[in-house]
């Protein structure tokens, strides 16, 4: 009897060489499961099944993960405004701990002795992935047959022509990983330092080139109504992406440090999680105090990290997101943003717990609980200590 894997397969180049190379090479039954995380509509999930039988798999399963994406992860990448190096929304890193354990709960399903995963030795995915057996599953033997073969996508290529699997790989320039929260684009342009992909190699095409104002409804930190229709958080994240990629918006490089050391380029087009992060900041900014703020901003960007390093499992994340919760009780109002190409601008918001409507007074103007004489005493207390430190240190 073969010894079953279970391979988390996209319908790519690599986990499509992966399928053949399980079965011939190392002689296993081959299960393969596809985890959606919201980049991919029905008739595609059907031809990445297609795909996988077509090369050979014993069974193919489909999950549904955007629910437990957005609840569990993507839902406190905006209470914390995640953006990695103030660039990059977590479009890929923030998915790969859910896709992963919905391949866990296959392995457990079918029985499988093996699970694979097409990762190079390269990038950050493989200790993402591998992690979660490593922990949750560590009887369950890891096979990634690229990243022990160091092969190329030529080689990868070539293999499947010979196995007479001669589907189209035009698209294999480039490495593209499309999910609810965003897409990554890699190429040869991102191996290097300068330069950026071509126009026509992003997944969305410039097609307004006008002007439009949309209106976000935010309750307790969630997006939940655009223009005021109401939805789900995952409705309005879809919606606002098809709004906001006609226009171009979302796209840009990131540049980071990577899980294994090494500096890493990628292009990403993320309409909806930039615009939602950048709306759901200013409505904080009207709602929060300086304290929460400051601290939200601490713990938010030690959360982001944790899940780009494949943390997802560590404690404290638990520990965050109950403070993160906490944040949101009055993160509620509408907010204003103007599309443009290539561009858009978070003009300003609404909300019955806007701290500037306040009967203290108004900025600038008037403060209606402190007189001019008292700034004076409270100017001259809060120098105190300097005037101290430079009657010691007169030369600094």
């Amino acid at each position: 009897m073969k010894q079953k894997v279970v391979l988390a397969f996209s319908g790519g180049l690599d986990t499509s060489f992966c399928v053949p190379y399980l079965k011939d090479e190392k002689g296993l039954e081959v299960h393969t499961v596809f985890v959606n995380t919201g980049g991919f509509s029905d008739e595609e999930a059907k031809h990445i099944e297609e795909r996988a039988f077509q090369l050979g798999a014993a069974t193919h399963t489909c999950v549904n993960a955007v629910e437990d994406y957005y609840n569990r992860g993507i839902k406190y990448l905006i209470f914390g405004n995640v953006l990695k190096n103030n660039t990059y929304p977590l479009s890929v890193s923030s998915e790969r701990f859910f896709q992963a354990l919905a391949v866990l709960d296959e392995v457990k399903k079918i029985g499988a002795d093996f699970v694979a995963h097409g990762s190079t030795g390269a990038g950050n995915d493989q200790v993402r992935f591998d992690l979660v057996f490593e922990v949750l599953a560590p009887q369950v033997k890891i096979i990634a047959p690229i990243r022990e073969l160091a092969w190329s996508r030529q080689q990868e290529i070539d293999y499947l022509h010979n196995k007479g699997f001669d589907f189209s790989w035009e698209k294999s320039k480039y490495s593209i990983n499309q999910g609810l929260w965003g897409t990554s684009v890699g190429g040869v342009e991102t191996l290097k330092s300068n330069g950026t992909i071509p126009e026509e190699a992003y997944p969305s095409q410039v097609t307004d080139f006008g002007v439009e104002r949309i209106t976000i409804r935010f309750e307790k930190g969630e997006p939940v109504a655009l223009n005021g229709e109401k939805m789900t958080p995952i409705e309005f994240i879809h919606k606002l992406h098809r709004t906001a990629s006609k226009f171009g918006i979302g796209r840009d490089v990131h540049v980071g440090d990577t899980i294994i050391g090494m500096k890493g380029r990628v292009v990403f087009e993320a309409p909806a999680p930039l615009i939602i992060v950048k709306a759901h900041h200013l409505l904080e900014k009207h709602v929060l105090t300086k304290q929460q703020l400051y601290w939200k901003d601490q713990l938010a960007t030690w959360y982001g990290q944790l899940m780009h390093e494949a943390q997802y499992l560590e404690p404290v994340m638990r520990n965050i997101e109950g403070f993160l919760d906490d944040t949101q009780k009055y993160v509620t109002g509408d907010v204003d943003v103007e599309l443009r190409p290539y561009h858009f601008a978070v003009l300003g918001c609404t909300s019955d717990y806007d701290l500037m409507n306040s009967k203290f007074g108004e900025y600038g103007e008037i403060n209606k609980s402190l007189s001019g004489q008292d700034i004076v005493g409270f100017t001259k207390v809060i120098a105190n200590p300097l005037k101290i430190y430079y009657n010691i240190h007169q030369n600094d």
